[in-house]
């Protein structure tokens, strides 16, 4: 008898992910403009909106989950910056908890802008990279000549969004009303 996430597979069955759903930035050189190729296509298959989108070259599939990598860093950080800004006065004196919270307050707007700035509006911050083994033997890895692609799966950030936007925006109220009561009193 199996455990763990590998018992999964004896009770669902397995089902192919449609071709509509899955894009495949396939390895093949044809030229020295191979990489603005795989580029090009990489971006048109997140402006397409796929489901799934398995990179087979190797820098640009790396280039891509590092940039998703920083960005979940990003968004992390801004949460657990502003949260922590936010209920710090609630754990320590008073006359100290501005030591921890201003700064931590200050760090979540920081990663918030960035975030904002950066990866907002890129149709990127829409994709995670997929780990999960039973979801990729989904998919038609098969048919790769790449033995580590990387594979990309849309997800709904708009709960996430919405999570860090608020947080930042209270840490941002709370930096202003404490740094008004230091100065103006």
């Amino acid at each position: 008898m199996m455990c763990g996430k590998g018992a999964r597979s004896w009770f669902l069955p397995r089902v192919s992910v449609s071709a509509t759903d899955c894009y495949i930035v396939h390895e093949i050189y044809n030229g020295e403009s191979a990489q603005d190729q795989f580029e090009y296509e990489l971006e048109q298959a997140l402006e397409a909106q796929y489901k799934y989108i398995v990179i087979e070259p190797t820098r640009i599939g790396d280039e891509t989950a590092r940039w998703i990598t920083v960005g979940n860093c990003l968004h992390k950080t801004t949460v657990l910056a502003g949260t922590a800004c936010l209920f710090t006065p609630l754990a320590l004196p008073l006359d100290y908890s501005h030591y921890i919270s201003l700064p931590a307050g200050v760090l979540s707007l920081a990663c918030c802008t960035l975030y904002g700035i950066s990866w907002q509006f890129d149709p990127c911050c829409k994709y995670q990279v997929e780990y999960d083994a039973y979801k990729l033997s989904r998919l038609p890895l098969h048919t790769l000549t790449s033995s580590t692609p990387v594979v990309l799966v849309r997800k709904d950030d708009l709960h996430r969004k919405r999570l860090h936007n608020t947080i930042a925006l209270a840490a941002l109220v709370y930096c202003v009303k404490k740094i008004y009561e230091l100065y103006a009193v």
